[in-house]
């Protein structure tokens, strides 16, 4: 896609979730090159998935009052419901269960907290598990409880400091050993986390907590007996009890992002706070903005190590001895520094946890391609070839390290093919060629943009990870070709899932796209690098780019400009979302946009959309982020921003749209995807 088309256009309007890293690499500017609700008429019911049999580390793993770790309910059946009837059916139980929750269910009434019983695993079904409107309850006694990777949020009632309304997303009384790992809270009554009445021997970890006012409290009791662990949580933009931790014998607080972000409405009146007779060890966390950000009573005891205070002010405190959480457990600790980042990237629900494959249960074949003979192919598209018209499960073509100078083509008849690389890092295997659009064909012809990709996916239910696909087309030396576009990927298919990737051009280097206007095509994107200057994330796609960095590249002159996305989204569909990603990249200040509206050959009825929330933008990107394209205004297309930081993020105004938050509860990854939950394979 160029720059300067020339078409006439009419105006018109680290390892597992259970270690402490996240599930995949991390991302935001440090990320590492390495390794729709509806109703069923039946829950389904399947073996337990490997991701049910992962256990809690922190206090949550130790063996203590009868029960050996929290592990859930790995020992009984999985099923699948999306209904309250049914999560409630299950979570009330007293049979262990693995409960996976495969849409958003609202509680009714509103503020109805399900009473959760012993033994289970309650866990989102990829990020399209919700729990509005209401919570869960651990009442006394209830133990080995694992609650992941969902979003549980709004039953706020609209008043802030609400006396009336004790709805919480989880509350505990007198439970012990619980796990409440990658989940995404926001906007209740009450708390968002409540550990109440000596509740023991619980990890939280890996949370986002935002948008609230008493966040996490911890106590309701005269006793000083509890043990917890909280670490790798956000908490972004919330008052008070963040957490407060009132009368805890061991309260280890490490890796954790506490961030009052500017200009909004919420201000922080604390950040961590030891109440009463409370010993804490605080550790590596980082603490932004924040009012008091470390504050103690007395009685109670903080011993600080490593923390990063960055604009904070008011009470930051310390003393007394506490105790060494290595003599209850193991753990590493992250560097401060880097907190920001990583809990951006990794925090909340997990695409890839909580899911089953809806194709073919039949176990996937391998074909091995190395560029030494030692696999079955020599080429990437040799493997291509070999897959079987009309497969009905899955293929994975498993490609050694190396660099394959070759186009590849995944025809629509071929779904369910998985290209992966088997390195260590998704840089030891590349898939690269240089086609550009004006590139000579032989017999006649050039390529054109889309012919121009190095890998090009026609076949649904595609998936790529650990690799790098690469256009090195070298425009300095071919400035007398007519047509620089170079894609990279080029997909043109529905479902499309791309985990762990390198996608490297310049111009045009990441094609989205649908195989006729009238189809439906979605990709997901996540954990990785997109590169490029011009238009380089383009196309007429439901396309999410999730967690992930989008690299902003000099043109091939040296000199900065350039546009992010150029969407040609049909009416009525969804287009391109970034989403909690990182824009950065060696380029100079204000001379990047967000995109521009494309109306593929000068189609009037396209609608196109962008819309960035939650992601960390670089001085690079301009104050007003979109421009027009080819005659066509973007004011009268859908581009959007909702709540971004970093330098180049800014307030909303007439050049620079943000969304309300009852807009962007309908903009979210889950209303992308609809009914599909990338799953690995």
């Amino acid at each position: 896609m160029s720059e300067t088309r020339s078409k006439a256009r009419p105006r018109r309007r680290r390892t597992t979730l259970a270690a402490s890293v996240p599930l995949a690499l991390t991302a935001a500017g440090v990320l590492a090159y390495g390794n729709a609700p509806g109703v069923s008429a039946a829950p389904a019911a399947a073996a337990a998935p490997a991701w049910a049999a992962e256990v809690a580390d922190g206090f949550a793993s130790v063996n203590a009052l009868g029960q050996n770790g929290t592990y859930g309910g790995r020992d009984g059946q999985t099923v699948t419901v999306r209904t309250l009837a049914d999560l409630e059916k299950y979570a009330t139980a007293t049979e262990p269960y693995v409960i996976v929750v495969a849409a958003a269910i609202t509680m009714n009434p509103v503020g109805k907290e399900i009473k959760v019983a012993s033994d289970k695993t309650i866990v989102g079904q990829g990020t399209s598990g919700h729990i509005v409107g209401g919570g869960f309850f651990l009442g006394q006694g209830v133990h080995n409880v694992i609650i992941r990777n969902l979003t549980i949020r709004d039953s706020y009632q609209g008043v802030w400091n609400d006396k009336d309304h004790d709805f919480d997303g989880i509350q505990m009384d007198g439970a012990h050993h619980v796990w409440i790992d990658h989940n995404d809270f926001r906007r209740m009554a009450d708390g968002l986390i409540d550990s109440r009445k000596d509740t023991t021997y619980v990890t939280v970890s890996w949370n986002k907590l935002s948008d609230n006012n008493k966040t996490f409290g911890i106590g309701w009791t005269e006793n000083v007996t509890a043990s917890l662990t909280i670490h790798h949580n956000w908490f972004r933009d919330t008052e008070q009890r963040n957490p407060s931790t009132d009368n805890v014998a061991q309260a280890h607080l490490y890796n954790n992002y506490l961030e009052d972000v500017s200009g909004t409405s919420i201000n922080s009146s604390y950040g961590n706070y030891s109440r009463g007779s409370t010993k804490m060890v605080l550790e590596n966390s980082y603490f932004q903005g924040m009012k008091n950000p470390v504050q103690k009573d007395s009685t109670a005891s903080i011993v600080q190590r490593g923390n990063v205070f960055s604009g904070t002010s008011g009470r930051n405190e310390s003393g007394g001895t506490a105790f060494d959480p290595k003599s209850y457990y193991s753990y590493t600790l992250d560097n401060a520094a880097d907190v920001p980042a990583l809990l951006r990237s990794g925090t909340g629900p997990r695409s890839s946890l909580g899911v089953t494959d809806t194709v073919s249960t039949k176990a996937a074949t391998t074909l091995t391609v190395a560029k030494d003979g030692s696999g079955q192919y020599t080429t990437v598209q040799q493997a291509v070839d070999a897959v079987p018209s009309g497969n009905g499960s899955r293929v994975v073509i498993a490609v050694k390290p190396g660099t394959y100078r070759e186009t590849v083509k995944v025809p629509s008849n071929k779904p369910h093919v998985t290209i992966q690389g088997t390195g260590a890092s998704r840089k030891d295997t590349v898939i690269t060629y240089d086609n550009a659009a004006g590139t000579p064909k032989p017999g006649g012809g050039t390529y054109g943009t889309s012919g121009s990709a190095t890998v090009a996916v026609e076949a649904d239910d595609f998936q790529a990870r650990n690799l790098t696909i690469n256009n090195d087309f070298d425009e300095a030396r071919n400035q007398s070709l007519s047509g620089h576009q170079a894609v990279a990927l080029r997909t043109a298919a529905d479902k499309v899932f791309l985990d762990g990737v390198i996608v490297n051009g310049d111009q045009d280097t990441l094609l989205l796209d649908t195989a006729s206007k009238d189809r439906l095509g979605r990709v997901f994107v996540t954990n990785s690098y997109v590169t490029g200057n011009v238009d380089f994330i383009f196309g007429r796609a439901t396309a999410v780019i999730d967690r992930s960095v989008i690299t902003l590249k000099k043109r091939w002159d040296g000199s900065s400009a350039g546009y992010v996305t150029a969407p040609s989204t049909a009416a009525g569909r969804k287009g391109i979302l970034i989403n909690r990603s990182t824009v950065n990249g060696d380029v100079s200040a204000g001379t990047f946009y967000l995109g521009r509206p494309w109306h593929a050959g000068g189609d009037a009825s396209l609608d196109p959309q962008t819309t960035v929330r939650e992601s960390t933008l670089s001085a690079a990107v301009k104050s007003a982020p979109w421009t027009d394209m080819g005659g066509f205004s973007w004011r009268d297309d859908r581009f959007a921003e909702y709540k971004n930081t970093g330098p180049g993020s800014g307030s909303a105004s007439g050049d620079r749209p943000h969304l309300t938050d009852a807009q962007a509860a309908d903009q979210e990854v889950g209303d992308w995807l609809g009914d599909w939950t990338p799953t690995a394979g």
